[in-house]
């Protein structure tokens, strides 16, 4: 009939894992800007608004095809995020003499942002499985 059911059934916590990677691959891409703060004719990038549309349940990875012998192993992107989302280019608030548009104090407030999202994220992930446990416990038990 049935199978096991997994927290990836209940589309609460599929939407949440997927809300955690976007915001693990926005941490990720904003740090390589700050990285990239004193390369010349570097452009910061971002990635596009985090939305229900594409739900991370029906997002498949894709791994590289090894097509001869002679060909490196390839490495299959990360689960959780990354390699998923798309970075795209910021817009261009500040450029530099040799052709640099990161600001600093831009990429930290939206770092700042990613991680308080994140920290809410797993904060209700945490409070939704504590109600999933207490939901299952068999009545009168501590």
């Amino acid at each position: 009939m049935f199978g096991p059911m997994t927290l990836d059934d209940i589309p609460l916590f599929s939407m949440l894992r997927g809300r955690l990677g976007y915001l693990s691959e926005r941490q990720r891409v904003i740090a390589e800007n700050v990285a990239n703060a004193d390369t010349p004719g570097y452009a910061p990038h971002d990635l596009k608004p985090f939305t229900l549309a594409t739900p991370a349940s029906s997002i498949q990875a894709v791994a590289p095809a090894m097509t001869s012998p002679m060909h490196m192993v390839g490495v299959a992107p990360r689960r959780g995020g990354g390699g998923v989302y798309k970075p795209q280019n910021s817009a261009d608030s500040e450029t530099t003499l040799d052709g640099n548009s990161v600001v600093l104090e831009d990429e930290m407030m939206k770092l700042t942002q990613a991680r308080m999202d994140y920290d809410a994220a797993i904060s209700f992930y945490q409070k939704s499985l504590g109600l999933l446990r207490l939901a299952s416990k068999k009545p009168g038990s501590n």
